[in-house]
């Protein structure tokens, strides 16, 4: 096949893609109810990338059989995250009840949101939670780290033992924390157990916390303290360096990428804490006084909320107000932290 015919049949193909595409997705929004749909999406899809990869140039035609690959996880990408994320953002100025909205109140869930204690007190103890475990659960991997690499006996079995608790999951950990704290604590703390007040009960979910994500965190610091070169720390070595200079002058510098990956996962993780705080408190926890009102939600972090807004009290519109201002807190968290850690690499 010479180049116009080539050019030609690429062109032919590429239109009846576009078009197949459109009108099967315009028979989707206009309610058609005809089983043509689907097979007229799906050949209008192969017919487009068909005609893409017969499209005879050769400049650009690498460019495009790297697109037709990552077409997949693009649109799985942009129909999972991008799109839901924009009309989450679009629902949040509606009074939208899960199905459809009937009409735009623009500003009103949002000042909603934050006329409610309850919800600014989610605010404030989600951040302590955050900065709680930011810190315990980078320190205890990384201890654990260090003794997992330390050239102990059984080092195998205590980095498998360390991680196990990660494989088990959050709705499961807390109800099995929850019989340990009421059942088994209870005798060394009075007969009183941690769950019963709102701040040995937020104590008790970073305790968990720490226990199932803190292997985890080990495993990357593993990774980074096996990948320094022995050679440099047998330079320490000779130049007389004891084992915590070893330690603070040389390691930590060498792994600051890796610390900087640890707290920006502690960081997002702990902000989206639901399944433990769900399964150990329930967000339940009484604050005699805060703004001036009595709250029953003292262990009520931000993601579980959101939850309760939307699903418990079939508020969909306020809990997508809510979900947006929580995406924004994260995000912004998030870019501080990595630039500022990005800074402190450059010093190490």
């Amino acid at each position: 096949m010479n180049t116009g015919a080539k050019k030609m049949l690429s062109l032919i193909l590429l239109i009846a893609g576009v078009a197949l595409m459109i009108v099967s997705l315009a028979m989707d929004f206009g309610g058609s109810q005809s089983g043509a749909r689907g097979p007229m999406l799906v050949i209008g899809i192969i017919a487009f990338f068909v005609g893409l990869y017969l499209f005879p140039t050769m400049k650009h035609h690498r460019k495009i059989i790297y697109f037709i690959f990552l077409f997949p996880l693009l649109f799985t990408f942009i129909v999972t995250v991008i799109i839901p994320l924009a009309l989450g953002i679009c629902y949040s100025f509606t009074d939208w009840t899960g199905i459809r909205f009937n009409q735009v109140v623009g500003l009103q869930n949002y000042t909603t949101m934050f006329s409610d204690p309850a919800f600014i007190w989610s605010i404030l103890i989600t951040f302590i939670f955050v900065v709680l475990n930011m810190i315990l659960i980078n320190l205890v991997g990384f201890l654990l780290a260090l003794l997992c690499t330390s050239g102990i006996k059984g080092g195998g079995f205590f980095r498998a033992s360390y991680f196990l608790p990660n494989l088990i999951g959050g709705i499961v950990l807390g109800y099995i924390w929850q019989f340990v704290f009421s059942n088994v604590i209870i005798g060394l703390t009075n007969n009183i157990s941690w769950l019963a007040q709102t701040k040995t009960a937020l104590f008790a979910i970073v305790v968990v916390y720490i226990w199932q994500y803190g292997g985890y965190i080990m495993l990357i610091y593993i990774t980074g303290l096996t990948q320094i070169p022995g050679d440099v720390l047998e330079a320490a070595r000779i130049d007389g360096a004891n084992p915590t200079q070893t330690l603070f002058q040389v390691k930590i510098p060498m792994i600051a990428s890796t610390i900087t990956i640890c707290t920006f996962l502690t960081l997002t993780s702990a902000f989206k804490q639901f399944d433990v705080n769900m399964a150990l408190t329930n967000g339940a926890g009484s604050v005699p006084s805060f703004l001036g009102n009595y709250l029953s939600n003292g262990t009520q972090m931000l993601a579980l909320n959101i939850y309760n807004t939307a699903i418990s009290k079939n508020n969909y519109a306020l809990g997508q107000a809510k979900a947006v201002f929580f995406f924004i807190i994260l995000a912004v968290v998030s870019l501080i932290q990595v630039r500022v850690s990005n800074k402190k690499e450059v010093e190490l």
